[in-house]
């Protein structure tokens, strides 16, 4: 792996893997729904549907036939904390699809009629979101977790929201974000890095350095969003601040996600599912952030489920805190290790994760180093990090469907401390 930062803050990070005939690019942006205004929200994603849609050199269609005519192709994907635009190409079509992203990243015209039309498209996406109750009760779960805050709001924006953002707004959203030390150009595959540096010093030099200051600080506060509907299954989320990427207890969360809802040998398949028959589905999940995190529990249900569901889930929980072994964390331990190396087969995840550790951490991390990481863990570490995840009256909790029954969020924390 190579690094080389350009003079206004840009970094370029490549992986050579000469055996490959093709190569996987992109540009990541250190942007997400978390760095807009409260009356951008949903902002960052438009940008991200817009880009594709002209610049001053290409229309829409230009855009898709020219990775297109050499066998590639183009995507992007919005986060809470970083937006990603990334190629796929043969190894002699590299320089293309660079010139193709740094195109349009700073030549989009964002055309009245073009922004009017993907306005229209997200907002069917919306609409389509919330139709999902699967997908829906996860927004109001961030939402209960970090209320009233940018990193609490949903990715897509509202339909009210997205009608009223037009083109100055947008420039003005790439202006303050879209700067050299938050951008970062990866590639992964059969690439050169000294002829990926020469285009992005091209193409990239009159970006400036930085803009806007980081965003504000999450603070994780709990509560509760339920949506009383006709639906067939109650859809659950309980969840307690997670940890953060940098945080000592991020992998142990990690773990303790896997040993309680990481597959069909873990404790909460095992005792709610398969012993009990009391939901379909039922996992735990731990997301991290650059300074907070959230670690939670989905399930789906029967109405007449929920009222048993929730006591057998915080039983497994407090159980967690006492009786987690090492049998279990080695298990997750291998399952980790295991994924992380089959992920490196892939030049697409490669790239992604390089731009990922540069944007997270400021440099990229050696596998040995995570892999000694993940080692490290133990029994007592997991035990540890679990009582601390637990021992709160800090709960989140959302609920989509029939969940009049669903107790609520603070005689959940009370009956899962005492």
């Amino acid at each position: 792996m190579r690094t080389t930062t350009l003079d206004n803050g840009v970094t370029v990070l490549t992986d050579d893997m000469p055996h490959l005939e093709s190569a996987s690019l992109g540009v990541w942006v250190k942007a997400g729904s978390r760095s807009e205004r409260k009356d951008e929200h949903g902002i960052s994603h438009l940008l991200e549907h817009m880009a594709f849609k002209g610049t001053n050199s290409r229309n829409a269609l230009q855009i898709a036939e020219a990775i297109e005519n050499v066998g590639g192709d183009l995507n992007a994907a919005t986060s809470i904390e970083h937006t990603g635009y990334f190629a796929r190409v043969l190894k002699e079509d590299v320089a293309l699809a660079a010139d193709i992203l740094a195109d349009i990243l700073q030549n989009s015209m964002f055309d009245a009629g073009e922004l009017d039309r993907e306005r229209n498209v997200i907002i069917q996406e919306i609409g389509a979101a919330r139709d999902n109750p699967d997908d829906h009760v996860f927004d109001l779960f961030q939402s209960a977790a970090f209320p009233d805050q940018p990193i609490g709001r949903t990715i897509l924006g509202t339909a009210d929201s997205v009608r009223a953002m037009g083109a100055p707004a947008i420039r003005d959203y790439m202006d303050r974000n879209y700067v050299g030390d938050r951008m970062v150009v990866a590639a992964a595959g059969n690439v050169n890095h000294d002829q990926l540096v020469d285009i992005a010093n091209d193409r990239f030099h009159t970006l400036k350095a930085n803009g806007a200051p980081a965003p504000e600080r999450a603070r994780y506060v709990g509560g509760e969003e339920r949506l009383v509907s006709d639906h067939e299954q109650a859809h659950i989320v309980l969840g307690f601040e997670g940890r953060a990427y940098n945080s000592d207890g991020f992998y142990a969360a990690q773990v303790l996600a896997s040993i309680l809802g990481g597959g069909m040998s873990s404790r909460l398949f095992q005792e709610v599912r398969e012993k009990r028959g009391l939901c379909y589905s039922v996992y735990a999940f731990h997301w991290a952030f650059e300074d907070s995190g959230v670690f939670g529990i989905a399930a789906a249900t029967g109405e007449d489920e929920v009222t048993e569901l929730v006591p057998v889930v915080l039983d497994e929980l407090r159980r967690a805190t006492e009786t987690i072994t090492e049998d279990e964390v080695i298990r997750v331990r291998n399952q980790i290790r295991a994924g992380l190396l089959m992920s490196l087969e892939s030049p697409s995840a490669r790239a992604g994760q390089l731009a990922r550790q540069q944007i997270l951490w400021g440099r990229t991390i050696p596998l040995q180093e995570t892999v000694d990481r993940i080692n490290r863990i133990t029994a007592e570490r997991v035990k540890h990090v679990a009582s601390q995840i637990f021992a709160t009256n800090e709960v989140s909790l959302a609920g989509i469907g029939p969940v009049a029954k669903l107790p609520d969020y603070i005689s959940i924390g009370e009956r899962l401390k005492h």
